[in-house]
C-alpha cells in the first residue's frame, strides 16, 4: 500500500495570504514582486524565492523583491548568471544569500556589480559552525527555525536603516511573523514529545534541522544522501544499505527530496513503499501558491500524520 503524505493536500485546505513571486513565470527570469520600484521602496534582492518570501512579509509594500532562484527546476549549486539577474542585483539596495556554500554564485555576481549594496548571508547570521568536524555544514537553513527568527531581526535592522520612516512598520511585521515562527517550533516540540528517538530517512539534508528539532533520528547512511546532494553515483553497498532501513524497519519515515530525483533515489522511494513506511515530500524552494509559514506547517503536519497513521 502506497503511503505518501502529499504537501499540496494539506495546504489546500486553506491558509490565507499567498505569495505574489512564483507561479506565472515560465520564462525562467527571476521573478520580482512588483512591477517596478515604487517611490521609497526598498529594493531587495533574494538568492531563493524562500528568502524572498520572508523580506515581503517583514517589508510589505515598503520593499520591491527580486527572487532569483524561484522556481523547483533551478538548481542554486548548479546556476549559471544572467544579464537580468545582474541587472537586478545591480540595483540592489539589499542582499539575502544562504552562504554556506548553496549560493556562491550570488557573490560571483556582487563583484560585477558597482553598486556595493548590504548583503546579508544568512549562514553567518545563524551563527552556526560552518566547518564541523564531524561532517559536512548543512546549508539548508531555511528549515532551522532558530536561524529565521534571527534573519528576521537583521531583515528589521537593514530594512529600517534603507527607509527609516518605515521601521515601525517592519518591527511590527517582524513581531507578527516571529510569533508565528514561535508557533512552528511548539509544533516541532509536540512532534518530539510524542516521537523523539523515531529513526527517519532521507534523500539529502534538506529538512534535516526540522526533523532533528522535532526529535527524530537520522539513519540514512551518510555516504548516500553526500553522493544524492553532491549528484554522483551512489556505491551500490551504500544503496544496499539505505534500502535495508526499510526492509528491516528500522526507520519510520522517508522524507523525500522531490526536486532531486534518479534512479537511486526512486530505489529508496521504492523500498519505503514496498514496506508501507510514509514518504513526505519536501522540496527546497516555495512550492507555488504558498508562503514560507504555510509551507512549513504543511510540513510539520505532513510529519506528523506520516509518524501517526
Amino acid at each position: 500500500m502506497k503511503r505518501l503524505v502529499a504537501l499540496a493536500a494539506l495546504v489546500a485546505l486553506g491558509v490565507a495570504g499567498c505569495s505574489p513571486g512564483y507561479a506565472g513565470n515560465p520564462s525562467g527570469s527571476p521573478t520580482s514582486s512588483s512591477a517596478a520600484s515604487g517611490a521609497g521602496q526598498v529594493n531587495v534582492v533574494a538568492s531563493t524565492n524562500v528568502y524572498g518570501d520572508i523580506v515581503k512579509t517583514i517589508g510589505g509594500p515598503a520593499v520591491a523583491v527580486t527572487s532569483i532562484i524561484d522556481r523547483p527546476d533551478k538548481d542554486p549549486h548548479e546556476y549559471e548568471a544572467d544579464a537580468q539577474t545582474q541587472l537586478a542585483l545591480s540595483k540592489a539596495q539589499l542582499v539575502i544569500e544562504n552562504g554556506g556554500g548553496y549560493d556562491d554564485f550570488v557573490d560571483t555576481m556582487l563583484k560585477s556589480t558597482r553598486t556595493k549594496p548590504t548583503v546579508i548571508n544568512v549562514a553567518d547570521v545563524s551563527g552556526l559552525n560552518q566547518h564541523p568536524a564531524d561532517g559536512e555544514f548543512n546549508e539548508h537553513l531555511w528549515y532551522d527555525f532558530p536561524t529565521v527568527e534571527k534573519l528576521t531581526a537583521q531583515l528589521v535592522t537593514d530594512l529600517s536603516a534603507a527607509a527609516p520612516g518605515q521601521a515601525a512598520t517592519f518591527k511590527s511585521n517582524a513581531k507578527e511573523f516571529t510569533a508565528k515562527l514561535g508557533q512552528l517550533q511548539r509544533d516541532e516540540a509536540a512532534i518530539k514529545a510524542k516521537h523523539a528517538g523515531a529513526g527517519v530517512a532521507i534523500t539529502e539534508p534538506v529538512p534535516l534541522y526540522l526533523l532533528e528539532a522535532a526529535g527524530l533520528v537520522d539513519k540514512t547512511p551518510e555516504a548516500f544522501s553526500e553522493a544524492i546532494e553532491a549528484d554522483t553515483d551512489v556505491p551500490p553497498a551504500v544503496l544496499k544499505e539505505t534500502e535495508n532501513l526499510f526492509d528491516t524497519k528500522q526507520v519510520t519515515v522517508l522524507a523525500y527530496n522531490q526536486q532531486t530525483t534518479g534512479p537511486q533515489t526512486e530505489a529508496v522511494l521504492a523500498a519505503a513503499e514496498r514496506n508501507n513506511i510514509p514518504v513526505v515530500p519536501v522540496t527546497e524552494t516555495l512550492p507555488p501558491d504558498q508562503t514560507y509559514l504555510s509551507w512549513m506547517k504543511a510540513n510539520l503536519q505532513a510529519l506528523s500524520g506520516a509518524l501517526s497513521p
